[in-house]
C-alpha cells in the first residue's frame, strides 16, 4: 500500500506522528508537506494530496490541519476522492467499510497523538465491505460525474 501524508503548519506536529506510525509498520509513504511549523495555505497542500489519490499514484491519503475540516473539504473538490474526518476509530473503521473513503482527515487541534495512531491503524486495516455499501459508493459517483461534466443543478 502507498500512502500519500500532508500536512499545514496546524497539523505539523500530528503528521509527524502519523509519519512515524508508518515508517514503524514498514508502510510506503510521501510526504508531501509542509516540511515546517511556518504558516501555509491548506488548501495548496490538500489539492496535490488528494490528485496523487485521484491519479492513482497512491491508494490511500492521510491529510491534517488544525481542525480536519478545512483539508477534508479541500480533498473532497477533487474528484474521485471520498475523504472522511475522523476522530475515532469507529467512525475510521466506518468510513473504510461502508464509504471505501480513500483520505482520512484528521486535526491536530482535536485529536491527540496515541489516538491518532490508533485511528491510522484502524483505517488503513479496513477494507470495503462492498455489497449495499458499492451501490451507494456508485451514487456518490454519479453525483460527482454530473457536476464535474458541466451539467450541474
Amino acid at each position: 500500500m502507498r500512502v500519500a501524508v500532508a500536512s499545514d503548519h496546524g497539523g505539523f506536529e500530528l503528521k509527524k506522528t502519523v509519519t512515524r506510525y508508518l515508517e514503524s509498520q514498514g508502510i510506503e509513504y510521501r510526504d508531501f508537506g509542509t516540511h515546517s511549523a511556518e504558516s501555509c495555505d491548506y488548501p495548496d497542500i490538500a489539492r496535490a494530496l488528494a490528485e496523487a489519490v485521484a491519479d492513482g499514484t497512491f491508494d490511500r491519503g492521510i491529510v491534517i490541519c488544525g481542525t480536519g475540516i478545512g483539508v477534508s473539504i479541500v480533498a473532497n473538490k477533487v474528484p474521485g476522492i471520498r475523504a472522511a474526518l475522523c476522530h475515532d476509530t469507529f467512525s475510521a473503521h466506518a468510513s473504510r467499510e461502508h464509504n471505501n473513503a480513500n483520505i482520512l482527515a484528521m486535526g491536530e487541534r482535536v485529536i491527540g497523538p496515541g489516538l491518532a495512531r490508533d485511528v491510522v491503524k484502524v483505517w488503513l486495516e479496513t477494507g470495503f465491505e462492498g455489497g449495499r455499501h458499492a451501490r451507494r459508493v456508485d451514487k456518490i459517483t454519479s453525483i460527482e460525474e454530473t457536476f464535474c461534466n458541466g451539467k450541474g443543478l
